[in-house]
């Protein structure tokens, strides 16, 4: 098992010092948020994507790839009607996987809970074919890259759409392209009805193509009430042993504590 760590808690400091205490600690990938480099991945330059990409291995850390897609420039939106919006949505998830291959990532966690829920009016059935339509315009591509988009149910807190795995689940094999895979998210399967485990052992490893590990109360890993025991259990069980990433949405009482604290309580699990 490796065991990556979510930029975007550093809240804008240099790569360099990420990469530097991510390196430290022990982890062995950055994840990135396209944002924390700038607004608009298509503003980033050349010179900064290999810059960025030579400061991740010169830590001796592997680019795992993005998340947090389209919480860059506004005005995007995976279901949207407007024909405008979707085509410039698209458009956009293309520029990122140009992104990720040049910063020698893998994956692309699509989430954005805002930028896919339904607008007013909308039925999910027509919310569905919309974003259905436009992972597949872009899947081949992905293909090509050699990358994965993977789709990550979110909680009903989050979005209206796509809320469970098993949800999550019917896009993909609706979809059923090879670079189209399952997102798993600890926080967003605590929302679900079903314990976490029966949740991830509901799924096969090859369906998964990525793995967020935090708590519901949006810290890290061990940092609150989940139980982490039967959740690594059930990881083995399907044969998962790949990426876990470090994903935390509050930042206190400081970046390098939380990332300290979570890859020790995972390490007690996986050694």
């Amino acid at each position: 098992m490796k065991f990556a760590l979510c930029n975007e808690m550093f809240e804008g400091r240099p790569m360099a010092e990420v990469c530097s205490i991510a390196s430290r600690l022990g982890y062995d990938g950055i994840e990135i948020a396209p944002f924390t480099l700038s607004a608009s991945a298509m503003d980033i330059s050349t010179e900064l994507r290999k810059e960025t990409r030579q400061i991740i291995a010169d830590n001796g850390l592997e680019t795992v790839g993005l998340h947090w897609l389209f919480a860059g420039p506004a005005g995007l939106h995976l279901t949207t009607t407007d024909k405008k919006t979707w085509g410039r949505t698209r458009d956009y998830l293309s520029c990122l996987l140009d992104l990720c291959s040049d910063l020698g990532g893998k994956v692309l966690v699509l989430g954005s809970p805002k930028q896919r829920s339904l607008e007013p009016g909308q039925t999910f059935e027509g919310a569905w074919n919309r974003a259905l339509d436009l992972l597949e315009s872009v899947l081949d591509k992905a293909g090509d890259m050699k990358l994965t988009i993977c789709l990550e149910p979110l909680s009903p807190v989050e979005t209206d759409f796509i809320n469970t795995v098993a949800q999550g689940m019917e896009m993909v094999r609706q979809i059923n392209h090879p670079n189209l895979k399952i997102h798993l998210d600890v926080k967003a399967m605590c929302s679900e009805s079903t314990p976490v485990p029966d949740i991830i052992r509901s799924v096969r490893a090859e369906d998964i193509g990525h793995f967020h590990v935090n708590d519901s109360n949006l810290y890290g890993p061990g940092m609150g009430d989940v139980d982490y025991g039967p959740i690594a259990e059930a990881i083995r069980d399907i044969g998962w042993d790949k990426w876990l990433s470090v994903e935390v949405f509050k930042y206190d009482p400081d970046p390098e504590t939380i990332a300290r604290k979570s890859i020790e309580y995972l390490r007690s699990f996986f050694s």
